[in-house]
């Protein structure tokens, strides 16, 4: 039995060696939901030049932020803004206080038919509002989205917040307030740029910039946890290389550096 023994044994070391080279390659991402698109173009570009494979996870950056505090092992964190890293890295799960890899806006959308128009001021939404013409307004939940409680802050320098609270319809997070605003169920809602900017989006309505003056920065911060390998790292560098600011121009934001 001791030659079966240790042949079982060699198999189990070679297993437990084999399972974290494994994790290596596929590193667990998480990624704030309104980089969706822009990350599968720059996850599919790093895999093609390093070899490399990635684990996507996209979702609410409050979430997130709150998954890796009670131990989720994502060894990298793209964040809508910068206060859930701030709050990672005080509690000692970074490496650092990361930095920014990109800065999103707001936009106000609506589906084609819709009685509100877009536009920077906001007119459109104020005169549909008057005239009792918006039913559903929809934003994401700011209780965890960045992109829901800048919406807010947005709405509230228009001085439309009191008027649009008891029509609003809220999304988890910014992508499914971007459905709730151009599948019908909604007149409109506010929603990030880049998201306005995905195809299919783009054929369902019109969309205006929101002045970036009318609420906080929404500088987008990454970081690495304390446990992130060589995959994750090399990822987190690929990203703030000029190729990869190019793709996130194209998807709507501006970039460090790059005087957008």
């Amino acid at each position: 039995m001791r030659p079966i023994r240790r042949i079982l044994t060699a198999v189990a070391a070679a297993l437990a060696l084999a399972g974290p080279a494994r994790a290596e390659t596929a590193p667990a991402i998480a990624v704030a939901e309104n980089v969706k698109f822009a990350i599968e173009e720059l996850a599919a570009g790093f895999r093609r030049e390093s070899g490399h494979a990635l684990r996507i996870a996209t979702g609410s950056s409050g979430k997130f932020a709150q998954q890796i505090l009670q131990g989720a092992p994502f060894q990298l964190f793209l964040s809508a803004d910068e206060d859930k890293v701030f709050r990672l890295a005080d509690a000692g799960l970074t490496r650092d206080r990361g930095t920014v890899y990109a800065a999103g806006r707001l936009v106000i959308f609506a589906p084609h038919g819709s009685p509100v128009v877009p536009d920077a001021a906001l007119a459109g939404l104020r005169a549909a509002l008057a005239a009792g013409k918006v039913r559903r307004f929809a934003i994401a939940n700011p209780e965890v989205a960045p992109y829901g409680q800048r919406a807010v802050e947005a709405l509230t320098h228009a001085g439309l917040w009191e008027a649009v609270r008891p029509r609003l319809v809220i999304g988890e997070n910014i992508a499914q307030a971007a459905q709730f605003a151009s599948a019908g169920s909604a007149e409109g809602g506010i929603i990030a740029l880049s998201l306005a900017l995905a195809p299919d989006l783009a054929r369902r309505g019109r969309y205006a910039l929101i002045p970036a003056a009318w609420h906080k920065p929404l500088s987008q911060r990454m970081v690495l946890m304390k446990t992130a390998g060589a995959a994750a790292e090399a990822f987190y560098r690929y990203l703030q290389t000029p190729a990869a600011h190019a793709v996130f121009e194209r998807h709507g934001y501006s970039v460090p550096g790059r005087g957008s």
